[in-house]
């Protein structure tokens, strides 16, 4: 060996450098680089991927130093380098094995058996190469380490999302989070791009992953996970070390194993054992929390057997840093309700193991921890429920926030964002902006938590620009006064599609007919007599419940004709065949769609994927119409028990949430309940048929509040005549079928009268009018969605002009930009008739609504209306907006200096434009 220590350019040392696996090896040699060392180098990456070479000792120890505890290296190096580099690094964690590759073996081993992490002296690369893979095959099953997180019931615990009790909660959150998140073709070839880069020249590995890339299914997850491959390497590595842009990449594989996980399932109670080494520090934190609870953040891979377990720590020296231990497990999975384990043996590469899986996040109570005559640490533990620490109530509210809505990158992103992972959030909320079409309005949310997240991090600068990018983003888009929907919270119901709807929304009064329509029929472009319908705006569908030919039909947006995606076989009660169905809503986490066969008393379960049988979910039932909430429970009206009931996921029986208490019309009553509607709170709306009313039901309320009509049958404002569909929006306004009065009413939160939102124009079927409306639902636009039954078609009603809001300032200072009202024209209403106003000026002391602009003063009693608009001299005039000075002609020009004109004056060419006044409240609006 040579003793060369000059520094090499070719061995720059740069200690960020990161391996997608725990394990490296480091080799420290003069001749590190020569041809014999770099076809052991090829021989060696088979088993550990990541090799970094030196030349200089000194880069070598700093670089050792810089690495984390939790990374395993494991060391070669010349005789000559080692006695001088070993004494200086055989105390750290993070060095788990060393190798002394030398001409003279015999003088190397006098120095070297003072050192417990030396495993052998050799003179020889292949005996090298046989050396590192069999003890490795020990070191890889006992050296991983494990990633622990601790609920303690310490008084002070918990008070921050990165404290104790805060991790705890977080990483069960994010497992969840990730699970739930959909893979897409952008994430897959990431993932196998990083891969390819990872492994470039480790020819076995590259070969696995074409392999991989090929053959791959969700089936043979386990058997990929326990082969020694890249797979095994990174998602371990990705788990363990919380590298969780990683885990973000396997997340559809993690699933996959979840899935497999789940249908293995154990079945009985049984005892596991798990062999590990651990570091004094790691030890003495759980002995320091006997009786908590413990959640392990990756695969936790533990065997039936106690003498294979303990094999795997028979072979090993007692090292300075670590401690043997061996985890003694009981598991019950009768008691154990969220995270599965299995006896993975049939799917596993090594079935001879007995080895028992444990998916990531579960969860144990620490019971003892003791140390036995072969000084091997006893740790036992007992698998428990997700609820069985004094966080259950704030994790299911956590839970329950995330399971509310459709998974996305912005929830991600929030969420990392709480735990403190501001780069990370940074991350998926611009990878969501890259995902997203470019006049999406969820690019509002993003700029705006990325202009806050900058700002938490400090950088001001870039915590502008996003907020300019929103501004901007608005201005292009016309957002400031239109529409928005939060997409982040656009859960499986159909209740935060309305959520967004403007108070004083309006809609065009002529429907499109998007469903045939005119003649009743059995064709594909007819229905007969469609009753319920369910907008997917994800799927850019409606689904409608076509009741005369007992069916449901799929109509793609802007599609000529639908298709039968359920039912379609005549009237019957085989698991093909549907009777009379009456309403449908999709059921986005399950990807099915749930139908209400009223004909055939039950409720059944349509796969979108695979839609050639229903299965029977709920049976002997008249159900009528049907809801379901942000946590995927469904409810269901019954006309003839006069009752709306939940049903929880497994339940029969389920549970009434309005009516229940026989026919009639007192508050605690319902008299033939049709359709239904949930809202956030999970407060019931139903529309009470034969009562002629709606009413809502507070989630645990004993009787409903009246929420529209309740007057007796009639066609007054105050009145509903059988009321249909029903939906609401947040600001509490209740849209309703009102079905024999031919209308789509709108009632506000607590007011005693509706108005009439489509169907002004009586009985017909012209595009204005309606024929007994059934089923009702808006499209994440706003658009109205109408069942119009009698027509046998479903109309479309485009979202009209949104009215201005009413905030107004009682000002001299007209807003500049604003167009001026001509008082002559008929564009003036009738109504006004105080004197000023039929006069030719309009008077200045009236409150006008402020456009987001600077001001134009004007300190004239009077505009003259018609007339070319006069400034007086001052600044706030904005140079976009052209007027004419008062002391000049119309043919006067100034040429604009700055940001200003040089007299505080700017012409114009253009007169004074008309609009129009409203009269609110005895106060004049723009």
């Amino acid at each position: 060996m040579a003793t060369a220590l000059l520094p090499n350019d070719d061995f720059h040392i740069n200690v960020d450098d990161k391996s997608l696996e725990i394990f490296s090896l480091i080799w420290l040699d003069a001749n590190v680089d020569a041809k014999n060392t770099r076809d052991t180098e090829v021989k060696l990456r088979s088993i550990i991927n990541h090799i970094k070479k030196f030349q200089d000792i000194k880069q070598c120890q700093h670089y050792i130093e810089q690495r984390s505890q939790k990374d395993r290296l494991i060391l070669i190096v010349s005789g000559r380098l080692g006695q001088e580099i070993v004494p200086f690094i055989h105390q750290f964690r993070q060095v788990i094995s060393i190798y002394v590759y030398c001409m003279d073996k015999k003088n190397n081993e006098q120095w070297a058996f003072k050192f417990s992490k030396i495993k052998s002296v050799v003179d020889d690369l292949d005996e090298l190469v046989t050396q590192i893979t069999a003890h490795h095959k020990i070191q890889k099953k006992v050296e991983e380490p494990l990633s622990i997180n601790i609920f303690t019931t310490n008084v002070d615990a918990g008070k921050s999302t990165t404290g104790v009790n805060g991790q705890f909660v977080f990483s069960q959150i994010l497992v969840d989070c990730l699970l739930r998140l959909k893979s897409t073709d952008v994430d897959n070839n990431e993932f196998i791009n990083l891969c390819r880069n990872e492994y470039d020249g480790n020819y076995t590995e590259l070969n696995n992953l074409l392999e991989f890339k090929a053959y791959y299914s969700p089936d043979k997850v386990l058997l990929w996970y326990t082969k020694e491959t890249f797979f095994y390497k990174t998602l371990n590595a990705a788990l363990r070390t919380q590298n969780i842009h990683m885990i973000f990449l396997f997340r559809a594989f993690i699933y996959d194993i979840y899935r497999q996980l789940e249908k293995s399932r154990c079945k009985h109670s049984l005892q596991v054992y798990r062999s590990q080494l651990m570091s004094i520090d790691e030890l003495d934190g759980l002995r320091n929390n006997i009786g908590q609870f413990i959640s392990i953040n990756s695969m936790f891979s533990t065997s039936k057997e106690r003498t294979t377990a303990l094999f795997y720590l028979g072979d090993i020296t007692t090292q300075i840093d670590s401690e043997r231990v061996l985890f003694e497990i009981d598991a019950d999975p009768n008691i154990v309700n969220t995270k599965p384990f299995a006896d993975i043996s049939e799917h596993s590469y090594f079935p001879v193991e007995s080895e028992v899986l444990f998916m990531i996040g579960s969860n144990f109570r620490l019971n003892s921890i003791n140390r036995n005559d072969d000084q091997i640490w006893i740790i036992k533990m007992t698998l428990c429920n997700d609820d069985e620490h004094n966080l259950k109530q704030v994790l299911i509210y956590m839970k329950e926030q995330i399971e509310s809505s459709e998974m996305n990158l912005r929830i991600l992103g929030k969420l990392l964002w709480e735990m403190g992972k501001f780069e990370l959030a940074e991350k998926y909320f611009t990878r969501s902006l890259k995902e997203l079409p470019s006049n999406d309005p969820l690019h509002i949310s993003l700029y705006e938590d990325l202009g806050k997240v900058a700002s938490q991090r400090g950088d001001y600068d870039m915590s502008m620009k996003w907020r300019q990018k929103l501004l901007t983003f608005k201005e292009e888009n016309s957002l400031a006064t239109n529409v928005i929907v939060n997409k982040t919270n656009n859960s499986i119901t159909q209740s935060i599609l309305v959520n967004h709807i403007n108070i004083n929304a309006e809609w065009k009064q002529h429907g499109i007919t998007i469903a045939e329509g005119n003649v009743q029929g059995n064709q594909l472009n007819q229905l007969d007599l469609p009753y319920g319908i369910y907008v997917d705006d994800d799927h850019q569908t409606i689904y409608v419940a076509d009741y005369g030919n007992h069916c449901i039909v799929e109509k793609k947006y802007g599609a000529k004709n639908g298709q039968i995606v359920a039912g379609g076989n005549g009237k019957g009660n085989r698991s093909n065949q549907l009777y009379h169905p009456t309403d449908v809503i999709a059921d986005k986490k399950n990807d099915s769609i749930i139908i209400c066969d009223r004909g055939n008393r039950r409720v059944v379960r349509w796969s979108r994927q695979n839609g050639k049988n229903g299965k029977i979910i709920i049976s002997d039932i008249d159900c009528r119409g049907l809801a379901m909430d942000n946590n995927g429970d469904l409810y269901v009206s019954d006309t003839k028990k006069n009752e709306v009931r939940r049903w929880k996921q497994g339940e029969r029986k389920g549970t009434i949430v309005a009516g229940g208490n026989g026919q009639g019309n007192h508050l605690n009553q319902l008299n033939w309940p049709t359709y239904i509607f949930v809202d956030g709170d999970h407060s019931v709306y139903v529309s009470d048929y034969r009562n002629h009313r709606v009413m809502k039901w507070m989630k645990g309320a004993k009787e409903g509040i009246v929420a529209a009509g309740g007057n007796g049958r009639g066609n007054a404002l105050t009145q509903l005549c059988h009321p249909q569909g029903v939906t609401v929006n947040h600001w509490g306004n209740i849209y309703v079928a009102d079905s024999f009065n031919n209308r789509i009413m709108r009632w506000s939160q607590g007011s005693c009268e509706g108005s009439i939102v489509v169907g002004k124009y009586g009985k017909a079927e012209q595009s204005s009018q309606l024929n007994r409306p059934s089923g009702l639902s808006f499209d994440v636009e706003g658009n109205l969605y109408i069942v119009d039954c009698y027509n046998n078609r479903v109309k479309k009603f485009d979202m009209g002009e949104i009215p201005p809001k009413s905030y107004h300032y009682l000002t001299k200072y007209l807003p500049a930009g604003t167009k001026y009202l001509s008082a002559e024209t008929e564009d003036l209403l009738d109504e006004i008739e105080d004197p000023p106003y039929r006069t030719k000026y309009l008077p200045l002391e009236k409150r006008y609504p402020s456009i987001e602009s600077e001001y134009l003063p004007v300190e004239s009693e009077f505009l003259p209306a018609g007339t070319k608009c006069p400034s007086v001299d001052t600044q706030y005039l904005p140079v976009e907006t052209k007027y004419l000075p008062v002391e000049t002609n119309p043919e006067s020009r100034i040429k604009f200096e700055g940001s200003y004109c040089n007299n505080g004056m700017i012409p114009t060419e253009s007169p004074i434009n008309l609009i129009r006044l409203v009269e609110i409240d005895d106060e004049m609006y723009h």
